[in-house]
């Protein structure tokens, strides 16, 4: 549902792969979220892969959240319950606000596609300095999922009635 009256803004997104062992030749989550998001008219802001550990993530997702020009986040990996996934305990503590019904929403969708196994799935997603962060499973399907059922429109600025991109546009919400 859009609204054609508003013009599409495209935003700067950056997207960040957590795996110990993904380069940039196996990242295919990273660059399937890559190729959606500029397929729908974003600009890619930056593309990394960090290991699975707490204090990396958040070193990057910080610095992207501090920077003016990077106004989403999308990371895939690390969110599930193995010893090393850590990706919901580096990011949450940088949120300003939870998107509480993320999760929640990526599930329901989720459940149509891999049952009952979707439940192991802690992807959240949040607000932290004008900057919406979502944390995304690992798997190809599920950043497929999530960008195909939730963020193609939520980070689409004519999305009615309402939407995350009009809230990190300058002028049009937190930043206004």
């Amino acid at each position: 549902m859009s609204d054609d009256g508003n013009a599409f803004v495209p935003l700067n997104i950056a997207v960040l792969t957590i795996s110990d062992t993904r380069t940039e030749d196996t990242d295919r989550s990273g660059q399937a979220l890559a190729e959606s998001l500029t397929a729908a008219g974003h600009r890619l802001a930056e593309k990394r892969i960090v290991v699975d550990d707490v204090y990396r993530i958040r070193a990057v997702v910080a610095e992207w959240i501090a920077d003016p020009e990077v106004q989403a986040v999308l990371t895939t990996g690390g969110t599930g319950f193995t010893g090393r996934d850590s990706t919901p305990e580096a990011i949450s503590v940088l949120l300003d606000k939870k998107i509480e019904g993320f999760g929640e929403l990526f599930r329901h969708l989720s459940w149509q596609e891999i049952g009952s196994s979707t439940i192991q799935s802690r992807c959240l997603g949040g607000l932290a300095n004008a900057t919406v962060v979502f944390c995304l499973p690992g798997s190809t399907g599920a950043c497929r999922t999530a960008w195909n059922g939730i963020l193609r429109e939520q980070l689409d600025s004519r999305h009615k009635p309402c939407n995350y991109a009009n809230l990190v546009i300058p002028g049009r919400g937190t930043h206004g």
